[in-house]
């Protein structure tokens, strides 16, 4: 998701702009103005709050304005992100939206300051005015709303200054100029997101071969904890001893053992494009761990992969495995094998539901050639990418 709020006086031109950016990047357009104004058409309850506050001569408080943006941003789950105009106006707002942010897991990822010079905007304006009809473009109007822009928006700019995200522009050049500053501006800030995968399947379905091969083919860093449990046991040190035991034994390694591990991985792939995370989350405690984790670096899930292969078909390949040097500790037996498939049922199959719920998961058919699954998975990676730019 990309989140952008687009600043500059009265006449800057955020408005032109604005039409480019979200047919580019698919993003649904938050104009508190905008959205007012619908309120207000549908007579729903915030529209009828809002005009009994204008019609007494009042401002309409950030109370109800917050409830319309966030039920704005509720009904479009499908958008690609947001584009702010007009919000946050003041420096209270801009809390506001950290907050609406902070319930959505995202953020705000950058602010585009279009600065345009107090003259050049009164031009603009009173030369709009001649063919707009808005009784609002006259001098008075004009000079008295950008004193209000200076007075009360400016400070906002000084509140995402602090955190490194403002982004300045001259808005007194042609708006095709202007426009490839922007875009230059946005393609720099999705370079740096993180392109995140869960890949989920029983024990058998393939998921490590085919993690391996995704990360391989997109760039990502692998994030199996099978593999690091087993660098663990190799290593023969007290805490490889226990995982150990808990292999043969059928049972899943508690997560104080398992986090350490993975916020290793994360920390040591500082150039990392995006991880794929494989036997990680387990379980709806570990799934919270990883959206956690993922916040730590200003990220999240953005693909979630199940690879379904009949139960039956799952013995068959794991007992056939078990005859291999890739057997693992659970192969062993017909008993652990069943075991392990019923603890993924139990309390794995309820974090693919949670997932569905929240993000939807992308269902791949696990049955046919390694080349034919491959070819079906990477074919979700390439759109979820392509959604998420």
């Amino acid at each position: 998701m990309l989140n952008i709020a687009l600043f500059g006086p009265p006449g800057a031109g955020k408005g032109t702009l604005s039409e480019y950016l979200l047919q580019h990047y698919n993003l649904f357009y938050i104009s508190t103005g905008d959205l007012l104004r619908r309120e207000l058409a549908k007579n729903s309850r915030l529209g009828q709050l809002a005009r009994d506050i204008i019609a007494s001569g009042g401002l309409v408080s950030d109370e109800i304005i917050v409830q319309i943006i966030e039920n704005t941003i509720t009904e479009h789950p499908d958008a690609d992100g947001f584009l702010f105009d007009g919000f946050p106006r003041t420096y209270i707002q801009s809390y506001i939206l950290d907050g609406l942010m902070i319930k959505m897991n995202s953020a705000l990822h950058c602010l585009v300051n279009m600065e345009v010079p107090a003259e050049v905007s009164v031009q603009r304006l009173l030369l709009r005015g001649q063919t707009s009809g808005r009784s609002d473009d006259n001098e008075i109007v004009i000079r008295n709303r950008l004193r209000e822009y200076s007075d009360k928006t400016l400070p906002v700019l000084g509140y995402y200054r602090d955190r490194g995200i403002v982004r300045d522009i001259n808005g007194n050049q042609p708006i095709e100029s202007v426009r490839e500053e922007v875009v230059a501006i946005i393609e720099a800030e999705l370079s740096k997101r993180l392109f995140n995968i869960v890949l989920f399947g029983y024990p058998g379905s393939g998921r490590g071969s085919q993690g391996r091969r995704l990360a391989e083919e997109f760039g990502l860093e692998y994030v199996s904890t099978g593999d690091m449990l087993e660098q663990e046991i190799a290593s023969a040190s007290t805490l490889g001893t226990k995982i150990r035991n808990l292999y043969e034994s059928g049972g899943l390694v508690t997560d104080d053992i398992v986090v350490p591990l993975i916020e290793k991985k994360l920390a040591q792939s500082t150039t990392a494009k995006g991880f794929i995370f494989k036997g990680f989350p387990r379980t709806l405690v570990q799934s919270y761990i990883l959206d956690g984790l993922l916040r730590k670096y200003g990220s999240s899930v953005n693909l979630i992969l199940d690879i379904e292969v009949p139960v039956l078909e799952l013995v068959h390949r794991l007992d056939a495995r078990s005859k291999t040097e890739r057997c693992m500790p659970y192969d062993s037996s017909t008993a652990k094998i069943v075991k392990r498939l019923q603890e993924h049922e139990q309390k794995t199959v309820p974090v693919i539901e949670k997932y569905q719920q929240q993000h939807g998961v992308s269902k791949i058919d696990g049955r046919g050639s390694f080349d034919e699954v491959f070819a079906k998975l990477a074919e979700q990676v390439r759109t979820a990418r392509k959604r998420m730019r």
